[in-house]
């Protein structure tokens, strides 16, 4: 979704009037039983992945079926994604919840403590392994599912390569690089799709938070344009995930987990 807004561009000569498509950018409250639990400025698309995703990777559910109903309510001046949980999980999210007012660049904004920020993932222990030539097919191949980001230049996106298919099955954009992430998770579970049966790329740095709920999802490699932060590497090492960034199409760098890739 995007707009096109007029502007001037300014150079050596004289300037010029144009427009530029920007993508649009919304507030998105999640909540649960009609509490809520986080607002986060992301693009208003996908939004049934979304709220499935988030809701795995905070670890605010276990199974895509706990969610018994959710709504999309169009607020005027955001969206809500309202959803239903069982009692026993409700209360349990009662007793943790927190109010998250997180911009597009942040996916850890408005937690309560330093240790639930740092609070460790679980263990990935797939076998998977993937060759240096698969990873270069992904990375050639990510931009033909990058629709918004063509006509925009300004939205991140995360898409799971599958094994099995050798190609992309699921693609997910959004402003906000955590935002595409939990959009894709949520749109393989959906789908059905198996974790360790593919690997993840992005077109974002590598940050804490990518590694927490790539992990929490159970995939064990994610390929990144840009590089990893050093507090993202030592998760990515005691979550047993493999890490790979300043990802091209020639070469990449594997800082963690580097018996998956096959040179």
């Amino acid at each position: 979704m995007f707009r096109r807004d007029p502007l001037q561009q300014v150079g050596r000569g004289a300037p010029l009037e144009r427009q530029r498509e920007v993508p649009e950018e919304t507030p998105i409250a999640f909540t649960y039983d009609r509490t809520t639990f986080a607002v986060m400025m992301a693009s208003p698309s996908d939004l049934e992945d979304f709220a499935l995703g988030f809701s795995l990777t905070e670890r605010l559910i276990e199974e895509p079926d706990e969610i018994s109903a959710l709504e999309i309510v169009d607020l005027g001046n955001g969206l809500e994604l309202r959803m239903s949980l069982g009692v026993a999980r409700s209360e349990e999210l009662t007793l943790r919840r927190r109010r998250l007012a997180g911009p597009a660049g942040c996916g850890l904004c408005g937690i309560e403590s330093l240790k639930a920020a740092t609070s460790p993932p679980p263990h990935v222990s797939s076998d998977l392994r993937v060759t240096a030539s698969t990873v270069f097919d992904a990375l050639q191949g990510l931009g033909n599912h990058q629709q918004l980001n063509a006509t925009t230049h300004a939205v991140h996106a995360a898409g799971f390569w599958s094994m099995r298919r050798g190609a992309f099955i699921a693609v997910r954009e959004d402003v906000g690089r955590h935002n595409a992430l939990d959009k894709l998770i949520g749109a393989l579970e959906r789908a059905g799709e198996a974790p360790d049966s593919g690997f993840v790329v992005m077109t974002s740095r590598i940050s804490i938070e990518l590694v927490q709920k790539l992990a929490t999802h159970g995939c064990p490699i994610l390929v990144a344009i840009s590089a990893p932060t050093a507090l993202a590497v030592r998760e990515a090492e005691n979550a047993g995930l493999t890490l790979a960034g300043v990802a091209r199409t020639d070469s990449f760098e594997v800082y963690t987990g580097r018996r998956r890739i096959v040179l």
